[in-house]
């Protein structure tokens, strides 16, 4: 299969103190023109935050801004009055549109908070802007693929402007998984924990890897592992 494989380490990185931040694509002053996204996936970006630290309020517009948290709280505030914490197990999407100000700050003065921040470009621009938040039991997630945004919402997943289909797994070791990609589909997978064997390839934490061929991808854990895996159109 025609891959592509983003080693963990070959990410850009960012370090302004109170944030520790490694992309997966072109984001802020890093830039690397083979890696500016991938299909409609324009920012994985993994984040640390010091507790009490954060984002103050700025502006987005056109794009489909997703949130998965992996460890700690991440407290989001909006211009369209929402007010949430953010924890391990929940997606948050919020559509910027035709316009949004927004705030994310580590819910905690004592703990920092992990999570990846995912940035995908909208089917159309000028959507009016919105917010949705889910949580996704962890035994839903485990051993199975579980569909946690689309873009119809289906099977209770949290809608994204876009034809993409997220899954997120949580993986007992050596445990396996296949998915098969479509006519005219790609694949993205970001390993968040563990490592995990793809069509042979070995992916560990913060690894992300692309599958640009149709046909059955073959994912088996090698220890406890949790991922995203994103199927986009080509």
């Amino acid at each position: 299969m025609n891959q592509i494989l983003r080693p963990s380490n070959a990410r850009g990185v960012a370090d302004f103190g109170w944030l520790k931040s490694k992309h997966s694509f072109s984001f802020g002053s890093y830039f690397d023109p083979k890696h500016i996204g991938f299909g409609a996936l324009r920012v994985i970006n993994e984040d640390r935050v010091d507790p009490s630290a954060g984002f103050p309020t700025h502006p987005h517009e056109n794009m489909e801004i997703i949130s998965y948290v992996i460890s700690g709280g991440l407290e989001h505030k909006d211009s369209l009055g929402t007010g949430s914490v953010i924890r391990p197990g929940e997606l948050q999407r919020m559509s910027a549109g035709t316009g949004v100000r927004h705030s994310e700050y580590n819910h905690s003065d004592t703990d920092p908070v992990h999570f990846l921040q995912i940035w995908i470009i909208p089917e159309k621009d000028g959507l009016k802007p919105s917010y949705e938040q889910k949580a996704f039991k962890d035994t839903e997630r485990q051993d199975s693929l579980l569909l946690i945004g689309s873009r119809d919402g289906r099977d209770g997943s949290v809608v994204i402007h876009q034809d993409v289909n997220l899954y997120a797994s949580l993986l007992a070791t050596n445990k396996s998984l296949s998915h098969d990609i479509g006519p005219d589909r790609k694949v993205w997978l970001q390993v968040v924990k563990g490592s995990l064997r793809v069509n042979g390839d070995i992916l560990v934490a913060g690894d992300g890897l692309g599958v640009l061929d149709p046909g059955m991808v073959q994912l088996t854990s090698l220890d406890e592992t949790e991922f995203l895996l994103f199927d986009l159109a080509a």
